[in-house]
């Protein structure tokens, strides 16, 4: 096991997996950048090294930095959280270059499902569903984007080879938007993802997100361990998360798990994944697959009690899963609320100091996050301040649990989302379950303020 793990990230994931190091007897060492020096996880390292500016490209996304920081302080492994450099393989790659080990997935794994045509191509392959689409990414033709696209039916979506968090998608209803959309979204990509290449889908109308989480070892031993609904989203981005997804029945989301788990083993895959789909009229469809720990891992956490960020750090150390398929149990329901710094109606962020922070507790709570009274949230990263957990063995227990949690949570000094949630957990819909991607556009635009 190692020794010392240096963790290249921010926020309340570098205090995660911090606690994950300290529970297991294992050092931890921090980067930040000057923005982040009053961070609590800073206060908390065992050692802390400041890697640059506030700016993330001079400090979070500095390669050179970070490797520079794990050999004075003599870490053995380096783990990247989520975001930043997560999912970057180049960064994979000269970490183990550099002679320590990378707490995620190879170099290779993170290349091909970082590409969301050669992730679609190798889930295929393995005999995942997908959603209906292009074969690779669309030509220069535009006849032939005509043709595929007239063969789909409309509505398509244009969609980035190398996008993520919900950027580089562009939704086409009529042939005559069609050309346009795919130059634009060609452009886009070209410019945000350094990779032009675009492909097309099938829009579904009204799909549920549903994802199943993996953990592989490098003995060629994987499982899942359940699903999760992460429907409640806004801009593709979540903010409300549960498991199990209420409503799918049990053999069809114990079909699609066995099938990720195959795919893991045919793809020679290590650590923790997360499979995404789209889910409609009882078909599973892979969209994509994040190869690193989600930030809604905790729910998964909550209902099989296995501890996620330890096993990556138990599978990149090379021990065996200590556990198989047989012997993982879901119990319960949990739901997750993402805390974000931000007005909770329109969306604007809103840093500055937390003058007064009062986090729930009780019961089936658990609340990841780093922030504190008096703690500054800075401009130059993305708005989530915490995420608030609850666990019930009912999901009528786990919603009357958060809505308890949201009305004890005391944030003042800076605008949050927490109202947002305290009206979207009394809602009927949400309340019954098995709502779609597009419900929470369609409440807000209902709502608005």
């Amino acid at each position: 096991m190692f020794k010392k793990i240096l963790i290249a990230n921010r926020g309340e994931i570098a205090l995660r997996i911090q606690r994950a190091c300290r529970e297991m007897g294992i050092k931890a060492v921090v980067v930040y950048s000057e923005a982040d020096r009053e961070a609590k996880y800073v206060k908390l390292a065992d050692e802390a090294v400041c890697i640059g500016p506030p700016a993330s490209n001079l400090s979070y996304l500095n390669m050179p930095a970070i490797i520079a920081a794990a050999e004075v302080t003599d870490a053995e492994a380096i783990h990247p959280g989520y975001g930043f450099l997560s999912e970057n393989a180049d960064f994979a790659e000269r970490v183990e270059r550099s002679g320590f080990a990378f707490i995620g997935p190879t170099p290779e794994s993170i290349r091909t499902m970082g590409d969301k045509v050669a992730a679609k191509q190798a889930m295929i392959k393995a005999g995942v569903p997908c959603v209906p689409g292009s074969e690779g990414a669309l030509p220069d033709d535009s006849k032939e984007i005509i043709r595929q696209a007239r063969a789909l039916g409309y509505p398509v979506i244009i969609k980035a080879a190398g996008g993520g968090g919900g950027r580089g998608m562009r939704v086409v209803h009529t042939e005559a938007a069609l050309v346009n959309a795919v130059a634009t979204t060609r452009t886009e990509a070209g410019a945000a993802f350094g990779n032009p290449a675009v492909y097309m889908e099938k829009f579904l109308e009204n799909p549920r997100h549903v994802e199943i989480q993996i953990l592989a070892d490098t003995f060629k031993n994987a499982v899942w361990l359940g699903e999760r609904d992460c429907s409640m989203q806004r801009r593709h981005q979540k903010i409300m998360e549960e498991a199990p997804a209420p409503g799918i029945p049990r053999r069809v989301i114990e079909k699609i798990g066995d099938r990720c788990a195959a795919a893991c083993k045919k793809m020679g895959y290590r650590g923790a994944g997360t499979f995404e789909f789209l889910y409609e009229n009882g078909e599973f469809y892979f969209i994509e697959m994040n190869t690193r720990v989600q930030v809604e891992h905790p729910v998964t956490e909550l209902v099989t009690g296995i501890d996620i960020v330890q096993m990556q750090i138990r599978v990149a150390a090379g021990e065996k899963l200590p556990f198989t398929q047989r012997s993982i149990q879901v119990r319960g329901h949990a739901l997750e609320c993402r805390i974000n710094a931000e007005d909770p109606y329109k969306f604007t962020p809103s840093p500055g100091r937390i003058t007064l922070w009062h986090p729930p507790g009780g019961p089936g709570v658990r609340v990841d996050s780093h922030a504190y009274t008096n703690y500054h949230v800075p401009p130059q990263y993305d708005s989530m301040i915490g995420k608030i957990i609850v666990h019930g063995d009912t999901r009528e227990q786990a919603l009357a649990r958060m809505r308890t949690a949201l009305s004890e949570t005391v944030i003042e000094g800076i605008q949050t989302n927490v109202a947002l949630h305290r009206e979207l957990l009394a809602d009927a819909k949400v309340i019954a379950g098995g709502t779609s991607i597009h419900y929470l556009e369609g409440w807000l635009a209902q709502h608005r303020r």
